[in-house]
């Protein structure tokens, strides 16, 4: 039987340390009516931390800037109700025992309908005043002008506000939503970014917006607060892009974030088992991004299941439970590949898959349905 006991070993990340490297990540279930979360998404993220994840992190929140995104169903980060929401959210998980931190971001150019996830078409909303680092809402279409130093300057002092904001609330750092084709990673994605001053051109330049934001935030956070990167190679417009083609170009894109001061990069992946190189090595992107870093990483991408989210999504049927995905996990954990595991659709399944694992008794982990996204939700209404 697979030994999962590593897996229950602490970690330090920032100042706490962590007591063990189960995460539950950002899983936009869009419940927060008018942006605002409610006291059952409070208990939501609550139950995963009683449930034993060590570390929950909140859906993407739409920081203080216009064109930020306006999904309102999705979090948002500014103003008061919003803020009453999110305190009750910190509050929570810290009354289970758990650390938090809210994922906050900005989707730049692309939009996609009413459905961020999985519906709508890409269209650009010039009434939103988006930005992007060149104007290209996909890597074949450019609908306006890149963003000028001054539009650079707000989107960093408005992630910068949301820091800020963090600390206010009560949360014990930040993730920065750098993936996924939202606009960090429009920067960093050479196929989006255009640009010929220092913000484009090499790998370094186009790692540079990233580094900024990060600075920014770091400094509005407290000594020791965690600050947390995402990025991805696929994005929302392409599951088949790539940030960097080899290892040494990764290592460029990332050096101005290690040198801006990240405490972990949290790497998503559909699937954590796919390698991230034509290379000949099985190392995904996590495994990847430490070894040329040399900053602790997450790994995510259907832990535990046997199909995707997209997948399971499109086709409404069960990921189940893949004994054999959860085996090469740990050869990988094992061998150093990175620090801390993300597990998002299993948990949201059964909210104590920390517990059920370290158990033992993997026969009660449930599948995952897209039903499940509902229940978890409503397992906290009360009359």
């Amino acid at each position: 039987m697979t030994d999962f006991s590593p897996l229950f070993t602490p970690f330090q990340l920032g100042k706490f340390t962590l007591p063990n490297r189960i995460v539950f990540p950002p899983m936009g279930l869009e419940v927060c009516e008018g942006g605002v979360p409610s006291a059952e998404a409070a208990e939501y993220y609550a139950r995963r931390a009683e449930g034993g994840a060590s570390l929950v992190i909140t859906e993407g929140v739409y920081i203080d800037h216009p064109s930020s995104g306006d999904n309102p169903l999705l979090g948002r980060f500014h103003g008061d109700d919003a803020f009453a929401g999110w305190r009750r959210v910190a509050e929570r998980v810290h009354a289970k025992g758990g650390i938090t931190v809210p994922e906050l971001w900005h989707v730049g150019l692309i939009y996609r309908g009413p459905d961020v996830l999985v519906g709508g078409d890409l269209a650009y909303r010039p009434e939103l005043g988006q930005v992007s680092p060149s104007g290209y809402i996909d890597p074949q279409n450019k609908v306006c002008e890149g963003m000028t130093q001054a539009e650079i300057d707000e989107v960093i002092a408005a992630y910068a506000r949301g820091a800020a904001k963090a600390v206010e609330l009560g949360f014990d750092g930040i993730e920065l939503h750098g993936a996924h084709g939202y606009i960090i990673d429009q920067f960093l994605w050479k196929a989006l970014n255009h640009r010929t001053d220092r913000y484009g051109g090499s790998p370094r330049a186009r790692g540079q917006f990233a580094a900024e934001v990060i600075r920014a935030c770091r400094a509005e956070l407290e000594p020791g607060m965690p600050l947390i990167l995402r990025m991805s190679q696929w994005k929302m417009v392409d599951y088949n892009a790539k940030l960097a083609e080899t290892p040494q170009e990764l290592e460029e894109l990332l050096a101005p974030v290690v040198e801006a001061g990240v405490d972990l990069i949290d790497c998503s992946q559909r699937r954590f088992w796919e390698p991230c190189f034509d290379d000949g090595t099985d190392l995904n992107l996590a495994g990847w991004v430490k070894k040329v870093t040399g900053v602790p990483t997450c790994t995510i991408g259907s832990v535990g299941l046997d199909s995707d989210f997209f997948v399971s999504l499109a086709e409404g049927k069960p990921s189940n439970l893949d004994l054999g995905r959860l085996d090469d996990l740990m050869r990988r954990f094992d061998r150093g590949d990175f620090d801390l595991v993300a597990v998002g659709r299993a948990m949201i399944a059964e909210p104590d898959w920390p517990r059920i694992v370290q158990s033992g008794d993997l026969d009660r982990l449930k599948p995952f349905t897209p039903k499940a996204l509902d229940d978890a939700l409503m397992a906290h209404v009360t009359d």
